[in-house]
């Protein structure tokens, strides 16, 4: 799989019983439905979110972001006040969260 992102390869990260895909450059993470939410409830999240922020914000400026399985558009969702957090998402297939994203929507899950 190629990371709807930059294009590089994804690598499978196995967290239990769940194997996620991190993206082998910028680090940005590929949930299939439902994945997100279970490892958001665990530790794990900052275990797979290995990448930098600052990297993934600025992937930010992507408009037009393929879904890696479907390839449909997803649509992009602003959480948490002051846009801190933008990721995108296939209704039909799952997430992608760029470095740093994933943690800080973890985190704010159960607020």
């Amino acid at each position: 799989m190629r990371c709807p992102k930059c294009e590089a390869e994804m690598e499978a990260v196995t967290c239990g019983d769940v194997v996620i895909d991190r993206c082998s450059a910028c680090k940005g993470i590929w949930f299939d439905r439902g994945e997100a939410e279970s490892l958001s409830k665990t530790w794990i999240a900052e275990f797979i979110d290995t990448g930098e922020c600052e990297v993934g914000h600025k992937l930010n400026s992507l408009d037009t972001i393929a879904c890696p399985r479907c390839g449909e558009i997803m649509e992009r969702f602003i959480d948490i006040e002051g846009q801190q957090l933008q990721y995108e998402k296939c209704i039909k297939h799952g997430l992608f969260f760029d470095a740093g994203e994933f943690t800080l929507w973890a985190e704010n899950q159960y607020l």
